[in-house]
């Protein structure tokens, strides 16, 4: 699709809507890691075999569904089990609406993991964007001086909104999909969240997403190949009336996940490269194998189309570049802002996030929070004025809860 970028967004109406930002967190409580059944069994394992539900069989226990809630808000977001197993990525030559970065077809073996149930809503980023008074406040009483930009348990928190109107132009409600942040701006949402939670959170690579919209199935669409379904499982141009939803209100794929056609085309790890698929054709590799790391700042990969695409760019296989240049036409900051776009086109940008069965080892899981390139690091350097750097850790909502009530 040659001119992909401008279709996801490039028909979007003017929006009237405002976001009204919300008063404080309420009720703030004290964090503690979620666990599973046991006292070595980690959140979503059980030991034995549930009597009903969906579940994946693994050698360390029952993988379930699960509910967490972030530490020191009222704000819970759901993750459902993935099974491994092999699939072969990509469309088929014969599919209708097939572009040329679909193919050719290879075969990946994917990890068991957690996924989202829905795309990360505004109430759940929002949680991340209110970090930054947060940080400030407590820098301020000497209780968590901030960290230094390059510390390797740093993270850094998005500015605050210059323009609440564009930023929310597609509503003010929390159950909308969150929108228009850059991939490193999520990337380290998901170093956030696992700081808060202890337990590792991350984008999907572009395998783990394709895999987990089929959910088994080698159909144009996880449903099926009939086009006339899809507004009974997505947002898409035909039924999205030109505007986002709330997550979860169409029907989910057979894994139990919602949204993975249309609503907000969703950030995954991997650069884009039209030609990438050829480096793996007629092998078999891991699904971290397949990822295409970044080495410059894009264009990305974005799936599942969004609430302006047609039906074919909604198919389990289609993948957009991202627009980074154009998504920042309007800021006139140099360097442009690393957390935010603001270009109309941007309302349709979104994520969703997985947790692994088998977490990676410490040391090399910043590769999949961080700034990877240079103009990035560069960027969230110069902008330092206005953001706050400091440690996400299970102790830190209590830090907060008590100092805000002094």
């Amino acid at each position: 699709m040659t001119d992909a970028p401008r279709r996801l967004g490039s028909r979007r109406r003017p929006s009237a809507w405002s976001w009204l930002l919300a008063a404080a967190l309420a009720a703030v409580a004290a964090a503690a890691p979620a666990r599973g059944d046991g006292p070595d069994m980690p959140i979503g394992l059980v030991a034995e075999r549930p009597p009903s539900g969906r579940f994946v069989q693994t050698e360390r226990g029952w993988m379930v569904p699960y509910s967490m809630t972030i530490p020191g808000t009222e704000v819970a977001f759901e993750m459902v089990p993935i099974p491994g197993g092999d699939f072969r990525m990509g469309s088929p030559a014969g599919e209708k609406g097939r572009d040329d970065d679909e193919g050719p077809q290879f075969t990946v073996r994917v990890e068991p993991f957690w996924m989202g149930k829905h795309e990360v809503t505004w109430a759940e980023y929002r949680c991340y964007m209110e970090t930054l008074d947060l940080l400030i406040h407590l820098a301020a009483r000497g209780v968590r001086p901030q960290a230094k930009l390059d510390a390797v348990d740093a993270v850094t928190t998005p500015s605050a909104v210059f323009n609440t109107q564009f930023i929310y132009g597609n509503g003010e409600d929390p159950r909308l999909p969150a929108a228009t942040m850059t991939q490193f701006a999520v990337r380290q949402y998901t170093k956030w969240l696992s700081g808060l939670t202890a337990s590792f959170h991350r984008l999907p690579n572009e395998a783990e997403w394709e895999y987990a919209c089929r959910a088994g199935t080698t159909s144009a669409w996880h449903f099926g190949d009939d086009p006339r379904q899809l507004g009974d499982y997505a947002w898409y141009e035909g039924s999205s009336d030109d505007t986002t939803h709330r997550v979860g209100l169409k029907k989910s794929n057979l894994w139990g996940i919602h949204d993975m056609h249309g609503n907000v085309a969703e950030w995954v790890l991997d650069q884009y490269d039209p030609r990438g698929y050829a480096r793996a054709e007629g092998k078999t590799i891991p699904a971290d194998a397949a990822i295409l790391w970044p080495t410059k700042l894009g264009p990305r990969v974005l799936r599942g189309g969004c609430y302006e695409s047609q039906a074919n760019e909604c198919r389990s296989a289609a993948r957009f570049p991202s627009a980074d240049d154009e998504w920042q036409t309007r800021d006139a900051n140099f360097p442009h802002s690393p957390w935010w776009y603001n270009d109309e086109a941007a309302l349709t940008v979104g994520f969703r996030i997985v947790r692994p069965l088998t977490e990676p080892p410490a040391k090399e899981r910043v590769r999949f929070w961080d700034a990877d390139t240079d103009s990035i690091r560069q960027a969230v350097k110069a902008r330092q004025p206005f953001t706050a750097i400091g440690v996400a850790d299970p102790k830190l909502a209590e830090e907060f809860k008590k100092h805000r009530e002094q």
